[in-house]
């Protein structure tokens, strides 16, 4: 995140530059992608049924890792 603020100023800066030009589309990409996965952490923190299958996976990752023979 912040190396995209760093970019939104270069672009703020320089907005007849041809770098700001290129740089914003990226930009615009990257807050659309962060909103899409805002939104999907914030619908799986809701599903009661996923919720339930990461703690029954929760309970497996571990096991064995600090197992002594």
């Amino acid at each position: 995140m912040e190396d995209v603020l760093f970019l939104e100023k270069i672009c703020n800066k320089q907005e007849d530059n041809e770098t700001g030009l290129h740089l914003q589309p990226t930009i615009t990409a990257h807050r659309k992608l962060e909103a899409e996965m805002i939104a999907a952490l914030k619908q799986d923190a809701e599903d009661q049924v996923y919720q339930a299958e990461i703690m029954a996976w929760d309970s497996v990752v571990g096991d064995g890792i600090n197992a002594k023979e």
